[in-house]
């Protein structure tokens, strides 16, 4: 089954991926990625949340707030789709994750789809 783990990191987290502690940084991730790369269907890092924008549409209105959400401690780093057995095994992967344990891992089960 697949499975969307989608890493969530702390703005202080998001520092480290410049400067003096980007080695270890891009290391641990690096490491991590080579462990699970027979799992590993799709994904990518992402470019710092001060890059992204949210867009909204309410009462056929569209709102566009650039950024990172302010009322967020936790922004999306990056995401893979894996394929594993069951829920267990995508845990298992999520904990070993670099961000697990400043951020966040969401496990999600992917929807498959007929095109």
């Amino acid at each position: 089954m697949k499975y969307m783990l989608a890493f969530y990191e702390t703005a202080e987290t998001f520092a480290h991926r410049s400067g003096p502690d980007a080695p270890a940084y891009w290391g641990a991730w690096k490491s991590y990625m080579d462990e699970m790369n027979s799992v590993v269907t799709s994904g990518s890092a992402l470019q710092g949340p001060e890059t992204g924008s949210t867009l909204r549409v309410r009462d056929a209105r569209t709102h566009v707030q650039d950024g990172p959400s302010p009322d967020s401690k936790e922004m999306l780093g990056g995401f893979v789709v894996i394929d594993v057995p069951d829920l267990d095994a995508a845990l298992a992967w999520a904990k070993k994750a670099p961000c697990a344990a400043a951020g966040a891992v969401g496990v999600y089960p992917v929807l498959p789809m007929a095109m």
